[in-house]
């Protein structure tokens, strides 16, 4: 009796270790609101939507514990409208993330759709509306894409406040290693109340079909120091080549002569957010400076006001406007949607789980 108690009490241990050892965490967001978009050439427009904050999503993150200090990870997560039902990032299955690696005291290395370290920085640093409401920097800056297909990454350990990330992004073009491959970076300092982080991004436009186009290549400066009171963001990029700024609305105004995406930019931003109780003002101001013949800058200003309804659902809303200089085509949208006209406001509720 003694024996089978000791086998059953072994074999229970045995099974509570090895679940502790595997995890895997459903997640998610959704967010909906109201949207009021005007100064297009179809005119205004008022519309139901999703992903105004944030993208909504549903997500599965993993670890196993493979020992000494190694853990095997994964991240699937995918888009989805909350106002239709329907997949996000073009209806990809799992279009905002999916990649597996290793995690351990070396860093961690990752394969496979992932986030681009200039995106990144701009999200987790550089931005006071952390990439969401009308407000969202990429309505101006520019981005080189929020993702990577295909990618590699390495991601190092902290060092005295210090950390850096590299990826790679295979182009899989038959017969050269070049076309369409991505590479990237960054090197980020964090401390106390300080922020700072530097990224670099690299595109290939070269396909299987154009040959001979120069590199896409993205340069971006951020920081934010709380102070307290108030929360202070910067922000200043370099953007050289084909598509290092490509425009989210070809033509949203409707011009005879439709508007050229810039080759060669200068972005720079300045923001902040402010708490007022459980609730946050939110305050930015970005210029791009056009350094082609086109000379088409565009500034927008933005002021939003999130309010917690408790820790996992808030309710925010927001204005923006863009100035467009000698035909620029800019355009105010939000974290998923690139708008149609020079202003926005939204009115809406985001609740995480």
């Amino acid at each position: 009796m003694n024996k089978r108690f000791l086998v059953l009490a072994v074999m229970g241990a045995f099974s509570e270790v090895a679940y502790a050892q595997t995890s895997v965490n459903i997640y998610g967001i959704v967010d909906s609101g109201i949207v009021h978009e005007s100064g297009g050439a179809a005119g205004s427009v008022n519309k139901l939507t999703s992903g105004i904050e944030s993208g909504s999503r549903l997500g599965f993150r993993g670890t196993e514990d493979l020992g000494s200090g190694l853990s095997a990870i994964f991240v699937l997560e995918t888009g989805f409208q909350a106002d239709t039902g329907a997949l996000g990032q073009g209806g990809l299955l799992f279009g905002r993330q999916a990649y597996v690696g290793l995690n351990g005291s070396f860093g961690a290395m990752t394969m496979g759709r992932q986030y681009t370290p200039n995106y990144i920085t701009m999200t987790t640093v550089g931005d006071p509306f952390a990439a969401g409401l009308a407000g969202v920097f990429s309505n101006v800056m520019a981005t080189s894409g929020a993702r990577m297909n295909n990618a590699v990454k390495y991601v190092s350990p902290k060092f005295n406040g210090f950390n850096g990330e590299l990826v790679y992004g295979f182009g899989e073009v038959a017969g050269t290693t070049a076309a369409s491959r991505a590479i990237g970076g960054a090197i980020a300092y964090a401390s106390g109340l300080l922020n700072v982080r530097l990224a670099y991004h690299n595109r290939n436009n070269d396909t299987d079909t154009v040959k001979g186009l120069a590199a896409a290549r993205n340069t971006v400066l951020a920081a934010n120091y709380d102070f307290g009171m108030i929360k202070a963001f910067a922000a200043y990029g370099i953007n050289q080549g084909p598509n290092s700024s490509p425009l989210s609305n070809v033509n949203a105004y409707g011009s005879a002569v439709a508007p050229k995406s810039s080759t060669d930019s200068r972005d720079f931003l300045l923001g902040a957010t402010i708490p007022i109780g459980v609730g946050k003002v939110i305050v930015s101001y970005i210029h791009k400076d056009d350094k082609t013949r086109f000379n088409q800058d565009a500034t927008q200003l933005a002021l939003g006001y999130t309010y917690s309804l408790s820790k996992r659902t808030d309710l925010y809303t927001s204005y923006a406007r863009i100035n467009n200089k000698n035909g620029a085509g800019y355009t105010v949208g939000s974290a998923i949607e690139t708008g149609s006209g020079n202003s926005a406001v939204n009115l809406g509720v985001r609740h995480t789980f």
